[in-house]
């Protein structure tokens, strides 16, 4: 079904494994983006004539928030972070984490893609170094690896928009 090697000379099986790594990445970022738009609220519900109110999750633009507030307040008291880039970079955390998911899910720019999210992974990690959150840190590294994983191998993706970058 498919041939040993595409027209780049090289084994089919790494274009897939590039594939796969892109898709897994672009999911990772595109649902931590999105799940920062969502909220438990209580809905009132009638069952057998009684009212309960029973917690529902929903997503808006009303609901966004970059970082869990316990987060935010120990980020706030670290004096290592400017508190004046802290409320920026909540802000921009989501929407970013979405837009480079789309863009290495579509093939746009790939290598520019994978350093972003290398960057925000990054950045991150620094913060969660400040108020030692360790097992946290270990995820984002796991992270860190299949992304740098996926810069060395994505000479091998066939399909992309932007393939030079």
């Amino acid at each position: 079904m498919f041939k040993n090697e595409n027209e780049g000379g090289f084994p089919l099986e790494y274009t897939f494994a590039f594939w796969v790594m892109r898709i897994w990445l672009s999911v990772r970022a595109i649902m931590t983006g999105v799940e920062k738009f969502a909220a438990t609220v209580n809905v009132p519900t009638v069952v057998d004539g009684y009212e309960l109110n029973v917690e529902k999750k929903v997503y808006g633009l009303k609901h966004y928030h970059g970082m869990p507030e316990a987060l935010s307040e120990k980020f706030a008291s670290e004096p290592l972070l400017p508190g004046f880039l802290l409320a920026p970079y909540e802000f921009l955390l989501g929407p970013i984490l979405i837009i480079v998911g789309l863009t290495l899910l579509l093939g746009v720019a790939s290598r520019i893609s994978l350093l972003v999210m290398g960057l925000l992974y990054t950045s991150l990690t620094f913060g969660l170094i400040l108020i030692k959150q360790d097992g946290g840190i270990a995820w984002l590294a796991i992270h860190i690896i299949m992304v740098v994983m996926a810069l060395l191998m994505v000479k091998y993706d066939r399909y992309a928009i932007l393939k030079r970058f």
